[in-house]
């Protein structure tokens, strides 16, 4: 038999070197494999789309690949800087027939002004917050953790269906402008910070300024209208089976 005991102990030293405990490193880490998983599926599923010319992909596998991005992933073929030279002609535009730059980042429709574009993305990103505090929030129905991944991509594919006609739903900087850096020092240049009257900014400040919102929204409307501890006792032992908002309220008023 081999003695695997060496190669166990070498392992575990590895392990032990490498290994922080500081949480900001540890966070940032997890925040940066998170970010590649969400633009290897996403940015691929758009790449699937537009270099086959829809033949390979439509735009309702774009969000269902974005909403599973978010919990799972999917799988994206090699290759794809190939099939971006065959599709461009080796030219890297950022506007027009054979433009290539909106696999990687977000662009407006040409109905859309910046104005009208940074309200869109205000009013996606907060109702997306909405939604995921409501999933996570353990005092309201919140779903087990296990399916919590699974429920809020399910809501992310729900905002590409819903609100992903005008400029393809960014609703998060990350996932926007990390790949416009890229395809700036790519080819493409800086064309794709001038492109649609400088729309770079909107999906960067768009979402950070829907998601405060969305969670004031969910604060002042759900939150802070959960029952303290002492009145969930009370509510808990007249209505043990079903504690509703309206069995509270009745509780609440009779006290």
């Amino acid at each position: 038999m081999v003695n695997t005991d060496g190669l166990d102990a070498m392992l575990k030293a590895a392990k032990f070197k490498f290994r922080t405990k500081n949480i900001h490193v540890r966070c940032g880490l997890a925040e940066f494999l998170g970010t590649f998983i969400l633009i290897l599926f996403g940015c691929g599923s758009v790449a699937q789309m537009e270099l086959s010319g829809f033949a390979k992909a439509q735009f309702l596998s774009v969000n269902m690949a974005f909403g599973y991005a978010v919990t799972a992933g999917a799988y994206v073929c090699a290759g794809v800087s190939d099939a971006l030279h065959v599709y461009s002609g080796g030219n890297w535009t950022v506007a027009g027939p054979q433009a290539t730059a909106g696999i990687f980042a977000s662009y407006p429709s040409e109905h859309l002004s910046v104005i009208n574009g940074f309200t869109d993305q205000v009013i996606a990103t907060a109702a997306l917050l909405i939604c995921i505090l409501a999933v996570v929030d353990e005092r309201n129905s919140a779903a087990p953790r296990g399916l919590q991944p699974f429920v809020i991509g399910l809501m992310v594919l729900l905002v590409g269906l819903a609100m992903g006609f005008n400029c393809g739903y960014p609703i998060n900087p990350a996932r926007d402008l990390g790949p416009r850096l890229f395809t700036a020092i790519a080819g493409w240049g800086f064309e794709v910070f001038r492109a649609g009257n400088h729309w770079w900014w909107v999906p960067v400040l768009g979402p950070l300024v829907g998601g405060l919102i969305g969670a004031i929204i969910y604060e002042l409307f759900v939150e802070i209208h959960h029952p303290l501890d002492e009145e969930k006792e009370v509510l808990d032992d007249h209505c043990p089976d079903h504690p509703t908002c309206t069995q509270y309220e009745l509780v609440h008023s009779a006290a």
